[in-house]
């Protein structure tokens, strides 16, 4: 049995989007690399359990890559993140993309583990980066996972080919 139904993010699902980033990242917006996203805004797919959303991934694509903005479940430990990454990834083998890549900061390490068990590899650590990023979203907090100070960008992607 599938751990959800994955289905491509459709406009009228653009304000619970919206109101489940700003649960989960302290506002309506992420930053990676610099940048600041509105993930309502953004391509993505919806992972439903009966007619409900239980977990979102949105995404970018740019050149021949494919930048993962935000990932998020709303139950744990029932594969429903790597439902959407298997989906994000097939998305992206379709389209002809052969680079997936994500950030995440320094204190996540249960993102770290996901993953990297789903064959992603580290492949840069942006130190100061998440300093940096408070200047665009004053929400980021200081400390994260475990209470572990939060100052850098670690970089991960998995090259796909058909």
């Amino acid at each position: 049995m599938s751990a959800a139904e994955i289905r491509p993010l459709a406009e009228s699902d653009r304000e619970w989007v919206r109101a489940w980033i700003a649960e989960e990242f302290g506002d309506e917006t992420v930053v990676s690399r610099g940048k600041l996203y509105r993930p309502e805004e953004l391509a993505g797919l919806v992972a439903e359990r009966h007619g409900q959303p239980v977990g979102l991934l949105t995404y970018r694509l740019e050149g021949d890559a494919c930048e993962v903005i935000s990932l998020q479940s709303r139950v744990k430990r029932q594969g429903i993140g790597s439902a959407l990454m298997r989906a994000v990834i097939e998305m992206a083998l379709k389209a002809g993309i052969g680079r997936v890549w994500l950030i995440t900061t320094n204190d996540n390490t249960p993102a770290l583990r996901f993953y990297e068990s789903r064959e992603f590899r580290v492949v840069a650590v942006h130190k100061g980066a998440v300093d940096a990023a408070r200047r665009l979203k004053p929400a980021i907090p200081l400390t994260g996972v475990d209470g572990v100070e939060i100052h850098d960008e670690i970089e991960l992607e998995i090259y796909i080919s058909p």
